[in-house]
């Protein structure tokens, strides 16, 4: 199954480290942030899952929930916590879902539809494209999706920065251009008229027609 923009986040029930978890119910009117790893005690993920624990309280602020997967059983994430808790400073202060039957990765197309067997029989390697990221909406629709290599951790401030956009966006009628960080000025979407952004904007600078440049609204 291929998932991309638009789509609505494929619901499940879970076995996490909190309890097991509807994930549609879980999110409720909160945004969310799906995020899965290979396997435990791979070394890149354990930086990552230590950062995104020591962050939590940025996505708190903005009312998004956060959740892992990895395709191991839970009853091995709490050894693995205990490491990244020792290396990293922080332990997963977030649901770590265990896909040891690898029902999740495959319903959103993170592994083939013919994998099957033992999930510790498996390498890292053979899960490398369990390296995703779900940015989803309060409405269930992916927002976002990014896809890592194994050798590369993720950009958590970068995914702060699109939930900032994403925000934004779904409450104005804006885009933000290249590098835009939360202050700095916005496009006016093409969907708006001139005539419609007068009375919401007032002015705007506009180097082309098609491009139309205001202050960030509140």
């Amino acid at each position: 199954m291929s998932l991309t923009i638009g789509d609505t986040a494929p619901d499940f029930i879970a076995a996490t480290t909190e309890g097991a978890i509807a994930f549609h119910d879980w999110l409720g009117d909160s945004w969310g942030v799906l995020f899965s790893h290979p396997k435990d005690f791979t070394p890149i993920c354990t930086t990552e899952l230590g950062y995104m624990a020591s962050i939590k309280s940025e996505f708190d602020r903005r009312g998004v929930k956060i959740m892992a997967l990895s395709v191991d059983p839970v009853e091995q994430h709490a050894a693995w916590s205990a490491d990244i808790e020792q290396t990293q400073g922080t332990a997963p202060n977030y649901p770590m879902i265990g896909d040891a039957d690898f029902t999740i990765s495959k319903a959103y197309g993170m592994l083939g539809a013919d994998v099957s067997g033992d999930p510790t029989d498996r390498t890292a390697a053979d899960n490398q494209t369990v390296r995703s990221v779900f940015v989803v909406g309060p409405d269930k629709k992916i927002k976002l999706i990014l896809l890592y290599p194994m050798t590369t951790g993720r950009n958590f401030d970068e995914i702060l920065r699109v939930i900032d956009s994403l925000q934004l966006t779904a409450k104005h009628k804006v885009a933000t251009p290249a590098n835009w960080k939360h202050g700095d000025r916005v496009v006016i979407a093409g969907s708006v008229s001139n005539e419609q952004a007068k009375e919401t904007f007032g002015s705007w600078d506009e180097p082309k027609p098609y491009l139309r440049i205001v202050a960030q609204p509140a």
